[in-house]
């Protein structure tokens, strides 16, 4: 296949463009800066702009683009950011697709679109999985606005995923890189209550799924891209704690994160959902990683 990659220098992205090429196929990818390989193209996705000819003979599009969510405070300006970098460039792309397929609608083609199980709020103890609605904070309106930029795709015939992402599990991943230098410490503990769910993914599933899906005709729509055994926060540290031989003895209180996250402590470090890979494993997915001490092992123990 040939496909384009947005978001590509990202954690995702950085190592899903190899393990596509690893597979045969070729690889484009789009960056908001002048091109300084023959594999780059550039795209204005802030000002909706695309050289139309860039995707007219593509088969796929993995669309990582967007704002890193960080550990910060939400002011007004940030929040304008994360929505704004993942609509307009969803939107972007989901346009010139749909402008591809009605010149050549002969040609299948299919889109995976970045998105987040943020999407349903907090769920509490609850098992979420592709069917459940969306919830009403902030980040669950983000993943609202951006699947639905994605329409113009669908209506135009492309096959259209929502990869519904968890907590990325990699030696490289902000939260493990954070999480991680904490507990060497001895600093670590359960947060808040401990009680929220945490839906976590390892970073070689978080590959495997977009490869997967890539060629799994029958699925389009929302996929969560979470392992298949979500935990709550208290066995999560529990885990981590005993990846990196350190205890787990300093919880954090509430308040405590509140006072100093705000809006995103309260969404997403104390809320969580129970999510589920319903849709990804009824598709027949197998998982390298099926255990949060699994994944954690690969990323942390051996650093």
């Amino acid at each position: 296949m040939k496909i384009a990659v947005t978001g590509a220098s990202g954690l995702i992205g950085s190592a899903l463009v190899p393990a596509l090429r690893e597979d045969g196929h070729e690889v484009i990818r789009l960056v908001r800066r002048t091109p300084r390989t023959a594999d780059e193209h550039r795209w204005d996705p802030q000002h909706r702009r695309i050289d139309a000819a860039v995707l007219a003979d593509v088969d796929a599009v993995v669309n990582l683009a967007g704002t890193p969510i960080r550990p910060r405070p939400f002011t007004a300006s940030y929040k304008r950011d994360l929505l704004a970098s993942r609509v307009d460039s969803t939107t972007t792309i989901s346009e010139a697709l749909a402008t591809a397929a009605a010149a050549d609608p002969s040609r299948p083609r299919v889109l995976l679109s970045a998105s987040a199980v943020g999407y349903y709020g907090d769920t509490g103890d609850r098992v979420t999985d592709e069917q459940a609605p969306p919830g009403d904070d902030f980040l669950a309106r983000v993943c609202v606005e951006w699947e639905a930029a994605t329409r113009p795709a669908a209506d135009a015939g492309v096959r259209v995923v929502t990869l519904r992402t968890g907590l990325v599990i990699d030696r490289g991943a902000m939260l493990v890189r954070i999480l991680g230098t904490v507990f060497r410490l001895g600093l670590g503990g359960r947060m808040g209550s401990g009680r929220q769910y945490w839906p976590w993914v390892g970073l070689a599933d978080e590959i495997g799924a977009v490869r997967f899906l890539l060629t799994a005709d029958g699925v389009r729509g929302p996929v969560n891209l979470t392992g298949p055994e979500p935990v709550p926060n208290a066995e999560f540290v529990r885990e981590l704690a005993a990846a990196v031989h350190r205890p787990a003895v300093l919880p954090v209180p509430a308040f405590a994160i509140r006072a100093g996250l705000g809006e995103f402590g309260r969404s997403s470090v104390l809320a969580g959902q129970r999510a589920v890979p319903a849709a990804l494993q009824a598709a027949g997915y197998r998982f390298t990683h099926a255990t949060l001490s699994s994944a954690l092992q690969q990323a942390v123990a051996r650093r």
